[in-house]
């Protein structure tokens, strides 16, 4: 990476910046992800090796910039290990990597003691967030992290104000918000005010996360079986005609959608009764393989889902 960065390197990666590059460091972390879920080792061990190349680009970058060096990134993790697992290293090597917390270090095998010690000693390290005019603030939605995805950050925050009881009695009481939104985002776009038109497409996502919250349901993972839906049938769409979709009218696409749409959940009902009728007969449910199905697993088909258009 110095060699690319450095006189006579690559242009392209002389001129990125921290912000230029960040986009992509997402993008990597969400192949990271895609990887996993589809069990492709042989995909992940290359898409953790990208991922790896943005931490080398953002250190290299901060050694140009004279803030810090790759060597000040692993020496913060390796300390930050070290203080966070007192009971694997040592009360005495974890306080002289910064602990101050006072943790009991004998978790006897438990799982859960090692989270608490964990969140305990993270607690500490935390410096106050300061506010725009630089005094300090503190608030209960302190916790809930920026740097996360923002429909992640979305759902922390209503369920971080519900305990102040600031939100909805029930799911139901978001139907009429999410309309109120949708007709707010509709007033601005057809003024074609843009920045008035982020705010409120922002709004109306963020009402939309919380109803999610309030059913039980996870807003990322619900977009990511949507995106995977979409994906099956627009494919089927493309293998379906007979000539281009761009040659193919409004009606024509509308038609085409609804039948592959419909023969994919024809699709999903066989085979959620085939895996019911399996079930039935082995009697088991879990089969301790990586990603084999599970009682439940067909609840997770992205077709199984109720959803609208995409």
């Amino acid at each position: 990476m110095a060699r690319l960065r450095a006189p006579g390197g690559c242009p392209w990666d002389r001129e990125q910046t921290f912000d230029t590059i960040r986009k992509y460091t997402l993008e990597e972390a969400y192949e990271v992800f895609d990887a996993i879920e589809r069990r492709d080792f042989p995909h992940l061990a290359e898409e953790l090796g990208d991922l790896m190349l943005q931490v080398l680009f953002y250190a290299e970058m901060a050694a140009n910039e004279g803030h810090f060096t790759i060597s000040d990134v692993l020496d913060h993790l390796n300390q930050k290990l070290i203080r966070r697992h007192p009971h694997v290293f040592g009360e005495e090597a974890s306080r002289a990597a910064g602990n101050v917390a006072d943790v009991d270090a004998d978790v006897a095998g438990s799982s859960a003691a090692v989270l608490r010690n964990w969140e305990e000693i993270k607690a500490l390290e935390k410096k106050p967030m300061p506010s725009v005019d630089s005094g300090v603030v503190k608030s209960r939605l302190d916790s809930v992290q920026r740097a996360m995805p923002a429909l992640a950050e979305a759902g922390k925050l209503g369920a971080k104000a519900a305990k102040a009881g600031f939100d909805w009695t029930n799911w139901r009481d978001l139907l009429p918000k999410v309309a109120e939104e949708v007709a707010e985002l509709e007033v601005e776009a057809a003024a074609g005010r843009k920045a008035e038109v982020e705010a409120e497409l922002g709004d109306l996502l963020f009402t939309v996360v919380n109803l999610g919250r309030h059913l039980g349901v996870d807003a990322e993972m619900a977009l990511r079986g949507c995106n995977l839906r979409f994906r099956r049938r627009f494919m089927e769409m493309e293998a379906a005609s007979s000539k281009p979709l761009e040659e193919l009218g409004p009606e024509e696409l509308e038609e085409l959608w609804s039948k592959v749409k419909q023969r994919l959940r024809d699709q999903s009902a066989g085979i959620r009764e085939q895996g019911r009728e399996i079930a039935s007969v082995s009697q088991v449910s879990k089969t301790g393989r990586p990603g084999a199905p599970t009682d439940g697993a067909e609840a997770a088909s992205p077709e199984a889902t109720p959803e609208g258009r995409a």
